[in-house]
């Protein structure tokens, strides 16, 4: 499944955050988004979601969900959201719950996110028991059993330190590179953003609207730290952004 996103606006009253926002996530893609504090990355998010509906133009979903598929759409946030009581398990079985099915097909659901996100001998623990970067790998792991078409990703490590923010992207490559999944990865790091973006969306500052759209060809699992091309791709990115990050961090402060 895809979504296509059709001259969308939004405002907060009568403040317009977002306008005329024309952008297609293809299937199969990692397609982060990055702009100037405020410029309404995570407004954009939600309404691809459908936690918000847009005061102009439309979010489309084309095609068919993938196999097994029991959410189109699933959400990572920055924050875990972990049940502190539940395990890990537990904590990935909870969006299962709503779901009729068997109790074995549930079993061999969970087993299998947990194999791929490496938590597999740490089913029994408690979140309180767990690191920042495992927490983050649960949260994934909870995304990923229900199949989605795609995942909508909401600045899902920066809450963490740097070399977990390196590990944590790794894992999300080997999970792509296993099996390609789509994505909509909202970021404030450029260093993320060109680690793991097969597009970079880049929006000015408030009222958002998209300034460049950057392809980036290198295989995912060919980007590494200091790679020249990437440093590149980021330097430029942080040219277009430069002005008008600094000019939004003082509009921020003197709100």
């Amino acid at each position: 499944m895809e979504l296509h996103l059709a001259d969308v606006g939004h405002h907060y009253g009568a403040r317009e955050v977002l306008r005329d926002i024309t952008l297609d996530i293809p299937e199969g893609q990692i397609v982060c988004v990055v702009g100037p504090s405020g410029c309404g990355k995570s407004t954009l998010l939600r309404l691809m979601g459908g936690l918000e509906r847009p005061d102009a133009g439309a979010v489309i979903q084309r095609g068919e969900t993938p196999p097994g598929c029991l959410n189109a759409l699933t959400y990572i946030f920055q924050d875990f959201a972990l049940l502190p009581w539940r395990t890990v398990a537990g904590n990935v079985s909870l969006v299962l719950e709503d779901h009729a099915m068997p109790s074995p097909e549930r079993r061999a659901r969970i087993a299998d996110v947990l194999a791929r996100t490496r938590l597999s001998d740490f089913a029994d623990a408690l979140p309180r028991q767990l690191s920042g970067g495992m927490k983050q790998r649960v949260a994934i792991a909870r995304a990923l059993v229900v199949n989605p078409a795609v995942m909508l990703m909401d600045e899902p490590l920066s809450a963490l330190d740097s070399q977990t923010r390196e590990l944590l992207m790794d894992d999300l490559v080997g999970l792509w590179t296993r099996t390609p999944f789509t994505a909509v990865y909202v970021t404030h790091n450029l260093a993320e953003a060109v680690r793991l973006g097969h597009r970079i969306v880049v929006l000015s500052r408030r009222p958002g609207e998209i300034r460049e759209i950057v392809e980036l060809a290198m295989p995912l699992e060919r980007r590494g730290y200091g790679d020249a091309t990437l440093e590149r791709a980021q330097q430029h990115l942080w040219g277009m952004m430069r002005d008008e990050a600094a000019a939004a961090d003082a509009e921020l402060i003197d709100a």
